[in-house]
């Protein structure tokens, strides 16, 4: 398995929770409720496009409104592949995490 990035973690765990209203904008909003930073609209394209080539999201361009100038919205869905990868990086993380008990309750997590 080739580890993905901790963004890239966190925006398939963001279309997973987001599911139907998995939108770049919304995905965007979501990480920043969640983490407190805002990304830049790159910031959040770029590893998704990534993704998306690696073949862990399918993207569908939505036609929309005259407000939106003619652009599309771009939607976001997890495949097999990402929940697999999403499967390796949790197991993978929660071995890295498997630390002596008093380790753990120095940083207060027993």
């Amino acid at each position: 398995m080739t580890p993905i990035t901790r963004t890239e973690e966190m925006l398939l765990l963001m279309v997973c929770k987001l599911q139907d209203e998995a939108y770049a904008m919304q995905i965007r909003e979501e990480v920043q409720k969640v983490t407190g930073k805002l990304y830049s609209i790159g910031g959040i394209y770029v590893p998704l496009d990534r993704l998306v080539h690696k073949g862990y999201l399918e993207m569908q361009d939505i036609e929309t409104s005259a407000d939106r100038m003619g652009r599309p919205r771009r939607k976001f869905s997890v495949t097999s592949a990402g929940l697999s990868i999403l499967k390796e990086t949790q197991l993978m993380e929660k071995a890295m995490w498997d630390l002596p008990k008093s380790v753990l309750e120095k940083i207060k997590l027993v």
